[in-house]
């Protein structure tokens, strides 16, 4: 089985990606191979809201995504990280997750081919805020959980944490061990 872990910090090696690290970690110690997509280091154009996709389930837009696309589709879980920025998700996670329309037909019903492989897909979140107050984080968090609800994908959960300079969250046990958990949990059927 295989768990995708996609990070939506620009930061590498910051506190997103330390915590995206160790739920990969997780996953791989309960026997499943991992993989790890760095947005920022992908071409991935906003949406365009032409619909063609709705129809075709292929998206007119030549970039990086329809590879990502094909990952997920692989994937037994999906685990997403991304800092927040300003109530928010980060330009880069806003981008990809907006694409996954492709992934669906005008009525928001999974496109017919993608069916088999969408219903059911794990997905989970981890995000950082710099604010101590982690619930900032809850925008983010109501955006990947009511897709999972409004599709059908398995929620496994969310780690929120709250951590402000570059690897600060290496400090937060509580933090890490959540993420870890949360990787073995997407690794466990």
């Amino acid at each position: 089985m295989k768990i995708l872990g996609i990070l939506g910090s620009p930061r590498i090696k910051g506190n997103s990606d330390i915590l995206l690290s160790r739920a990969l970690a997780g996953a791989k110690e309960a026997g499943a191979k991992v993989e790890k997509i760095i947005l920022d280091r992908k071409q991935i154009s906003g949406c365009k809201d032409c619909k063609k996709c709705n129809k075709t389930g292929i998206c007119v837009i030549r970039d990086d995504m329809s590879e990502i696309q094909g990952k997920i589709l692989d994937a037994y879980a999906v685990i997403h990280a991304s800092p927040v920025y300003f109530w928010s998700m980060t330009a880069q996670m806003k981008a990809y997750l907006d694409r996954w329309c492709v992934f669906f037909a005008a009525d928001w019903s999974w496109q017919k081919a993608y069916y088999p492989q969408m219903k059911g897909k794990r997905i989970g979140l981890i995000t950082v805020c710099g604010d101590t107050n982690v619930h900032t984080a809850d925008p983010v968090v109501h955006s990947f959980k009511s897709t999972a609800q409004m599709t059908g994908m398995h929620w496994l959960g969310d780690v929120m944490a709250a951590a402000g300079d570059k690897g600060e969250i290496a400090q937060n046990a509580k933090a890490l061990q959540e993420a870890f958990d949360l990787g073995r949990k997407a690794a466990t059927p």
